[in-house]
């Protein structure tokens, strides 16, 4: 049964994913974008991860898809008129057969979780996911988090100035 789900879900990430490409209305993609979030949040619950599930849907499918569907409605995106080149459609399938072929050769050839950590699932049932990451990103992980919230703090800045400048 949990096969059966998993694929059911994996298929319909795979068909929203294509959708937020092929789609030529903006807000048709986006929200195919949020269906792809809410499967990969559906895919960590089926890993036993809950804590990044609920990342998944509050920060991604939450502030991070609002913002886009903001953006595209405050910039009153047309759709594409204009027709591709069969050039673009001739080079992206190209590149999308020769990912498809290199992602079938290392998962065929190598080994996924061959690697083995200093967590393992008695430490995550003893523990617990979230103390497990906020340890992490505290400690091992506190200079590239600093460094991440300057920048963040640095865009946010920077999409003040430009919003003033139009006014």
């Amino acid at each position: 049964m949990e096969t059966l789900f998993f694929l059911i879900v994996a298929a319909i990430a795979v068909i929203s994913s294509i959708l937020v490409i092929t789609n030529k209305n903006p807000l048709n993609s986006a929200l195919s974008l949020i269906m792809t979030f809410f499967c990969l949040a559906t895919l960590y619950v089926m890993l036993e991860a809950p804590f990044m599930a609920a990342i998944q849907i509050i920060v991604y499918a939450g502030a991070i898809m609002v913002l886009f569907v903001f953006v595209i409605m405050l910039l009153n995106v047309r759709t594409e008129s204009a027709r591709r080149g069969k050039h673009a459609l001739f080079l992206g399938t190209m590149t999308g057969l020769l990912l498809l072929i290199q992602t079938w050769y290392t998962i065929g050839r190598g080994s996924v979780a061959g690697m083995k950590g200093p967590v393992d699932s008695a430490l995550i049932s003893k523990v617990g996911h979230t103390e497990l990451i906020g340890k992490s990103l505290f400690t091992d992980f506190l200079l590239p988090f600093e460094i991440t919230s300057i920048l963040l703090l640095a865009a946010m800045v920077g999409a003040v100035i430009l919003s003033k400048k139009k006014l």
